[in-house]
């Protein structure tokens, strides 16, 4: 036990100090708990009581969830470059004032095109300000332990999914329209703070990658790149960016079926309550949780890519359990096999792009293979809402995604280390 505490203290305070990177990591937690929370886990539970208030169909309220993957797609590319070009926080803060004010004028609507047009600025806002703006500082900051913190960050998503019972209540207690205005004034409050501990490069405060967490042989520290970094036309130009982006695109037909679909599939078609349903979806983030522990350590050590195919098929396995659920063990599992799935792989997405093609243009990368990656999140949701207003129900929906799944696990398997157009390969595959 001595030993383990030792080499995790060294991981963390590599230089006798507490490497910055850390903070940042934190911060980014701290982001994208409020996205989880506020926003994509409790999304679900809003889905019901719009139904119940307004009689829109289920396609109708996946399509608003859908059109804002597809904004958020679009707009990838040029918020990889600016966060790129300009560094993190600018973006971060006009992500935040947006996200906070979709929420506030969400909890006013009365037509469907306000529903529409509300969460469109929610998912500027909080795509501007989250994930894909935080993981350019991450993997600037991070080398050898990428995967763990890029994991680490993630849990903070997860937490979000955790307390969604929280949200549950207030919905409950006060009603969708002020627990949305509130929602939207914490998103302000809360993350303006964090922004201003997110830092762009290590260089440009005199602090080097990892920490310098191990030493060269004459005492400086060791800074641990992989090779030559790809420009975003350079990584566009080999299989390996279009194989992981189509993987990724299939793993979140499941991710956002469910993130959208689940609590009505529960509550209508199993014959839950709403309540029992968001302690499932409490209990699918406690697994997704794991499985970002998990995760984070393996895939620094382990082929990332074999663990990426694994978990596409645990994936698939999940989401026909789910489908066809007639017992309580069968909810529980699909739970743990999909919460551990998407926990373990959802870091390696970002660590396996890194590894590939490098930091320096990582934002850039990253955002054109959103535009690819939209696809699955746009697609999931409805496809799965409309097969079950044609069918009454998910089964057939939930399972076509499923062997979506199944075949983006081809992808990962045929997604190699890409060779530099200079003829080194960045990364050597373990």
């Amino acid at each position: 036990m001595s030993q383990l505490f030792s080499r995790i203290n060294g991981v963390i305070r590599p230089a006798g100090h507490v490497f910055y990177g850390w903070y940042i990591v934190s911060a980014a937690g701290g982001l994208q708990l409020l996205s989880g929370l506020l926003w994509m886990h409790s999304y679900g539970a809003y889905v019901v009581l719009l139904q119940e208030e307004f009689g829109w169909s289920k396609a109708l309220v996946a399509g608003a969830f859908a059109l804002t993957r597809i904004e958020s797609g679009i707009l990838g590319p040029l918020q990889g470059w600016l966060t790129d070009k300009y560094g993190p926080r600018i973006v971060l803060g006009v992500g935040v004032v947006i996200f906070g004010i979709g929420f506030m004028a969400f909890s006013q609507i009365t037509t469907l095109l306000e529903f529409y047009l509300t969460f469109a600025l929610i998912a500027v806002g909080s795509s501007l300000g989250g994930f894909a703006t935080v993981m350019v500082s991450i993997v600037n900051w991070f080398s050898r332990h990428r995967a763990k913190a890029v994991a680490l960050s993630q849990m903070g998503y997860s937490l979000g999914g955790l307390a969604v019972p929280v949200v549950i209540l207030c919905l409950e207690a006060f009603g969708w329209r002020a627990t949305a205005f509130y929602s939207g004034v914490m998103v302000i409050v809360v993350g303006f703070p964090l922004i201003f501990l997110v830092r762009h490069r290590p260089q440009d405060y005199g602090e080097v990658v990892d920490g310098g967490s191990q030493l060269n042989s004459d005492g400086t520290p060791m800074l641990f790149t992989s090779g030559r970094d790809f420009t975003a036309r350079q990584a566009m130009r080999t299989s390996s960016f279009w194989l992981i982006s189509m993987g990724h695109a299939c793993a979140l037909l499941t991710v956002s079926a469910i993130m959208v679909h689940l609590v009505s599939h529960m509550t209508e078609g199993m014959g839950y309550s709403l309540s029992q349903a968001g302690l499932v979806v409490a209990a699918l983030t406690g697994f997704q949780m794991l499985g970002q522990i998990g995760g984070g350590f393996i895939g620094d050590r382990f082929n990332k890519q074999l663990i990426c195919v694994i978990c596409m098929i645990f994936h698939t396995a999940a989401l026909f359990l789910i489908a066809n659920a007639t017992a309580l063990w069968m909810v529980i599992l699909f739970t743990a096999m999909h919460g551990l799935a998407w926990g373990i792989r959802g870091p390696l997405m970002v660590a396996l792009r890194a590894d590939y093609f490098g930091p320096s243009s990582f934002g850039t990368i990253m955002g054109f293979s959103s535009l690819i990656v939209m696809l699955g999140m746009s697609i999931g949701p409805v496809f799965a809402g409309y097969m079950a207003d044609v069918q009454g129900d998910y089964v057939i929906g939930f399972s076509v995604l499923g062997i979506g799944a199944l075949l983006g696990s081809l992808c990962f398997v045929f997604a190699r280390a890409p060779v530099h157009p200079d003829g080194d390969k960045l990364i050597s595959e373990k």
